[in-house]
């Protein structure tokens, strides 16, 4: 038991302190009230996507009133995007989880006070575990909350719970960048800095919208006075393709027979930098034999775009001095996407793009603290980078933390699709879920929801009650949100920013920070978990994590050092330069593989899972709808203003060309028909879509009724972006 008043002190500015009061509960820690930051203007990192914008939050009368983007901040430089300035709008929703809720016998979920809830979590976990193995039990985390928080959560489960298996949200947007990093370079680490946007002289977009997906990102683009060529390559004419210089519609998941294709014709016309490829890489011999066979005219076929157009990309890349290449989910969503992604990085390597300023391959990331997950979460590797097969890594944690090297495992952990494929076959009975909506996300949603009922006991913690998630769950544990909590995300570029408490929890709800030490309390494994009495304590130890570790950020010192060097990219040692506001890797061609060399990737093109046919003669694509709508909506779908800026009702994009022969006509309800389902959407006709294809917005739940169970072999990644799918009016419900 704690004493009853114990003083907490959080540095903040450096001009004052606060106290936080400990109250007594029944398993020694309370809500920690939280007197509310000075008038004048608090800076955070904005907690949607991992652009990393700061945010100048004002305070007045001891309230958050306004924000306003940072003009000095090197990532956003004075911009924010719709959802960054209305990010405070969405705390004050009517539907926050306010107190934790527990399923009654009559199957409705009822209020209940904080004891109840963490001996319930404990005692039902606990019996489960007893029932059915320490294995049966699992939990599902997210890249939106702080390294500190994930940090916490992974200790707590895998070396308090004894829970073997943990994966988090990030598998669905950024494990293929991940895999193909490490596979490539030895560890997962892009190489760029956002300066590379405006420093480039051509930059190729693969699978990326950042117009919409990061407008931020966009309007570093826009600054670039190198008046560069802009290539696009994407089977969709989206907004960034409709700005390009050049947009290469290729045919849905045919872009690794393009990459190779385009690589192929940069070897046999010698565009290549042959000394670079013999000091800084291996099996670059064997990747040329591979690419001999995809000619100008098999990739043609195959692409749909034409031999000419094949041999201009080439050209332009060769061409250019400083060629950066950039991906998103359009590649990390496939089923063949590690390659994929590797494909982009072989340019980047044969070509000598990479470790000069504006070159790069270079994976844009998806939500605020996703890298964080991938080094942090102690999910499906151990932290830092490590593996949990590696006796040395694991008795490098033990000694950090202080603990029997015997409790941590030493197998890998599941995925996220095996998790789930886990529950389906009742090898996993039990399931937590932290801050994130996989009843909206998950791909084949039908199926997920069918493997929750399974389960013997569902926790969700989140800010929002009213999620498809928290809906199934029998336990629901109230967490705050963004700007309720301090703590450190980790943008595309590897920069660490800091986030700040500017307004309270709503009712009993509390930092996940404070939830993982209350179960560490009620679990009985408080000896690991008291040892961090507050965020900063834990970025202390997240700091020796990394030390000797590629991510190295032992040079930081504190909380307050993140806030005057407005945020710092790893690697960041104590010998480093703290006024160099950005830093990107390999300017030595130096790579993490043991014999500092970068790897050439490749493999045979995979088959399609699910073609077209007669009877399912469409392509759907899946992706972002508009700037103003976050992934499912649970926050930005708060926001009256951003819910005036996109469609209410879930739509569908068909090339007019279709539309006229199936007799469609705008705004009309048709049903998007796939073999997992059927939904109704509101027909938009969109030239931007090509005839064969249709796209729907991922923002809305009806989306994942159709999509595909289908994995990249390495990454574990659904594949969300290409199914068959068919057109039927409601009106007759005829297939069309």
């Amino acid at each position: 038991m704690l004493e009853r008043l114990k003083k907490l002190i959080y540095q903040t500015d450096g001009k004052f302190t606060e106290e936080l009061r400990l109250e007594e509960s029944g398993f020694g820690l309370g809500h920690l009230p939280r007197r509310l930051r000075p008038d004048g203007v608090t800076r955070a990192v904005c907690g949607y996507c991992s652009t990393g914008c700061s945010l100048d939050v004002h305070i007045k009368d001891g309230k958050a009133c306004n924000l306003t983007p940072t003009h000095a901040y090197p990532v956003n430089v004075g911009e924010a995007c719709p959802k960054g300035w209305e990010a405070l709008s969405v705390l004050n929703a009517t539907d926050r989880a306010t107190t934790p809720l527990l399923r009654g016998s009559d199957g409705t979920l009822k209020p209940v006070d904080w004891p109840v809830a963490l001996k319930t979590f404990a005692e039902r976990f606990k019996a489960v575990q007893q029932r059915h193995g320490a294995d049966s039990v699992a939990y599902l985390s997210t890249g939106q909350i702080t390294n500190e928080e994930m940090t916490l959560l992974g200790i707590l489960a895998k070396f308090g719970m004894g829970i073997v298996h943990g994966d988090g949200n990030t598998r669905q947007c950024m494990a293929t960048a991940a895999t193909a990093y490490k596979q490539s370079f030895g560890f997962d680490a892009p190489p760029f800095t956002y300066a590379d946007f405006e420093e480039s002289d051509c930059l190729v977009f693969v699978g990326a919208n950042p117009c919409i997906a990061h407008p931020i990102m966009w309007q570093r683009v826009l600054m670039n006075q190198n008046n560069p060529e802009i290539i696009v390559l994407d089977p969709r004419k989206t907004e960034t393709a409709i700005a390009a210089t050049q947009h290469y519609a290729v045919r849905p998941k045919s872009d690794l027979s393009l990459l190779y294709g385009v690589a192929n014709f940069l070897i046999k016309n010698e565009w290549i930098d042959e000394d670079y490829i013999e000091r800084h890489t291996n099996s670059f011999e064997a990747f040329s034999r591979h690419v001999e066979e995809f000619t100008l005219d098999r990739v043609s076929a195959v692409c749909g775009i034409s031999e000419t157009q094949i041999a201009e990309l080439a050209a332009l890349i060769h061409r250019s001095q400083r060629v950066s290449f950039w991906w998103m989910v359009g590649v990390n969503q496939g089923y063949e996407a590690t390659r994929t992604a590797q494909a982009i990085i072989n340019l980047a390597l044969m070509t000598g793009n990479i470790g000069r300023p504006g070159t790069g391959a270079n994976s844009i990331t998806g939500q605020c603290n996703a890298m964080g997950s991938r080094l942090y979460s102690n999910t499906t590797n151990l932290l830092g980078g490590r593996m949990f097969t590696d006796a040395e890594h694991r008795g490098e944690i033990a000694e950090i933390l202080g603990i029997g090297a015997e409790r941590i495992p030493a197998e890998d952990s599941w995925a996220y699709d095996q998790i789930i494929e886990g529950v389906h076959e009742g090898k996993i009975k039990g399931l937590w879920i932290v801050a994130t909506n996989p009843g909206h996300s998950w791909i084949n949603r039908t199926f997920f929801e069918e493997c929750m009922r399974k389960l013997e006991f569902l926790v969700v913690q989140d800010m929002y009650h009213s999620t498809e998630t928290a809906q199934l769950a029998d336990l629901v544990l109230p967490a705050a949100g963004w700007g309720e909590k301090e703590g450190t995300f980790i943008n595309s570029e590897r920069r660490f920013g800091l986030i700040r408490a500017v307004a309270e929890p709503p009712g009993e709800a509390k930092t996940d920070f404070e939830i993982f030490k209350l179960i560490g309390r009620a679990w009985g494994c408080q000896d690991i978990t008291d040892r961090w009495s507050a965020p900063e304590d834990m970025f202390q130890t997240i700091k020796e994590v990394s030390r000797g570790r590629p991510c190295d950020i032992t040079g930081i010192a504190d909380y307050a050092m993140l806030e005057r060097c407005g945020g710092i990219q790893w690697p960041f040692r104590p010998e480093d330069d703290e006024t160099a506001t950005e830093r990107r890797l390999f300017e030595d061609g130096e790579y993490y593989h043991s014999d500092g060399r970068a790897q050439f990737m490749f493999e045979a093109v995979a088959p399609n899972p699910e073609p077209t046919c007669r009877q399912y003669p469409l392509v759907l694509l899946t992706g972002r709808g508009t700037s103003s709508q976050w992934h499912t909506q649970t926050r930005t779908g708060k926001s009256k203003i951003l819910q005036k800026m996109c469609p209410q009702e879930v739509y569908v994009e068909i090339n007019p060309r279709d539309a006229r022969d199936l007799s469609i006509r705008p705004g009309q309800q048709v049903r998007v028909v796939t073999r997992r389902g059927s939904v109704k959407a509101n027909a938009v006709i969109k030239p931007s879509v090509f005839s064969g294809q249709i796209f729907m917005p991922m923002h809305y739940p009806e989306t994942n009724l159709l999509t595909l169970k289908c994995f990249d072999p390495y990454s574990r990644q659904p594949s969300y972006k290409s199914c068959a799918a068919k057109l039927m009016t409601v009106q007759t419900e005829k297939a069309t």
